[in-house]
């Protein structure tokens, strides 16, 4: 039974933070637990970047140094090698959003292939991921999702899609890098999920290579899931699961509110909770079958996850099961997995300021509406200052004494 509580421990947390660095994080956290404040500055910041105002430095010295880790891959790497210093791997992710031209397409596959192949290499960068609507119109993943009938135009635009993510597949593949794709919202997933299965069961013969996201809120995933799993014993493939709650509630319910039909998002937390901790327990209970990939920020889903593979007798760095948190949040649940011996890998947004604004907006707005977030993490770098303050008092009494 796990009865060591991990997550308390903010020296090992906030080990590579610096002072300066420490209280720019608690100056942050604190801006975004008002919620008014995040409004407004959201607005402020659109109204900025559209009109052409000089913010983007303003905006790299506090919200982009936060939560990314540069401009380019380049940029990255010294923050990631010290990251993994501390045992604690690293995503690179891309976070340029809201293309809509094939020329723009076009360019996002290539510049996610290149990120599969710079990896290829590097121990300290196990995954690639990648957005579906990222390499294709958005329309077009609905469309095919509501089995609407195309134009010709439209099959063959479908086509160019399916070809992008075959692309991409087949380098991840052939670079032996595991590959993460992202979930999104409900009526684009349909073929989506239907697209990354035809891919496991083409690369992930022998071990998984595709792993495809399943968002919990959604009361049907973890049916989904079993149903997933089914079928991949039947048609001899490994299941790639990255496991994760999910960012588009207040737009699903919104939306089935609107269209008059039943939302797909569970009834509450408590149901979302449920949800996630099954098909994570799932995932662990059919681990020959199943890699999991937990992504989460909930202590106790992780705790659960812990107590599960003790049950089950999984080393803790069984390369099937890897755990994963933001860049610049829930770093008490990252490096203290890491410290302990789990595979741990943070997510590392990165990309030209302007263009990844709708990433950092969300990422505000997400900690701003999860209930207790923003405050555990407050709370736990208070405790770390505080802890720092009454180190360098004791270091005084001690250098007072040898004097």
């Amino acid at each position: 039974m796990i009865t060591k509580k991990i997550f308390n421990d903010t020296e090992t947390a906030f080990s590579l933070k610096s002072d300066s660095e420490l209280n720019r994080a608690i100056f942050l956290f604190e801006m975004i637990d008002r919620p008014l404040l995040v409004k407004a500055g959201t607005a402020l910041t659109k109204a900025a970047l559209t009109f052409h105002l000089p913010v983007e430095t303003l905006i790299k010295k506090t919200i982009f140094n936060q939560f990314c880790g540069g401009v380019t891959e380049k940029d990255c790497m010294p923050t990631i090698q010290k990251m993994h210093s501390k045992h604690l791997h690293s995503i690179l992710d891309y976070s340029v959003e809201g293309k809509e031209k094939e020329s723009e397409f076009e360019k996002a596959i290539e510049r996610k292939t290149n990120i599969v192949k710079f990896i290829a290499d590097k121990e300290a960068l196990p995954f690639a991921v990648f957005k579906p609507t990222a390499i294709g119109r958005f329309e077009i993943w609905q469309k095919v999702s509501a089995n609407a009938n195309l134009s010709l135009e439209e099959e063959e635009e479908w086509q160019r899609i399916k070809n992008r993510v075959n692309k991409i597949c087949e380098v991840a593949y052939k670079s032996d890098v595991r590959l993460l794709a992202d979930a999104e919202e409900s009526w684009m997933q349909d073929a989506a999920d239907v697209l990354m299965e035809e891919m496991m069961f083409k690369y992930n013969r022998e071990k998984a290579i595709i792993f495809n996201t399943l968002q919990c809120y959604r009361w049907d995933r973890l049916q989904y899931l079993k149903d997933l799993h089914g079928r991949a014993k039947e048609q001899g493939f490994i299941v790639g699961a990255k496991i994760v709650r999910g960012a588009y509630l207040e737009k699903e319910n919104a939306r089935a509110a609107k269209m008059g039909y039943l939302s797909p998002i569970c009834e509450n937390k408590e149901a979302t909770d449920v949800n996630y901790n099954g098909a994570v327990t799932y995932c662990l209970a059919h681990i020959d079958d199943i890699s999991v990939f937990i992504g989460s920020h909930n202590e106790m889903s992780n705790y659960l996850a812990l107590q599960v593979m003790e049950d089950k007798e999984i080393a803790k760095d069984d390369d099937r099961v890897w755990f994963s948190q933001l860049f610049g949040m829930s770093e008490h649940i990252s490096y203290n997995l890491a410290k302990e011996g789990y595979n741990v890998a943070k997510l590392v947004p990165f990309g030209p300021v302007r263009e990844v604004v709708p990433y950092l907006i969300r990422r505000a707005e997400e900690n701003t509406s999860v209930k207790g977030q923003t405050g555990r993490e407050l709370a736990l770098l208070y405790e770390e200052r505080k802890r720092r303050g009454g180190e360098i008092m004791k270091s005084n009494r001690e250098s007072e004494l040898v004097s």
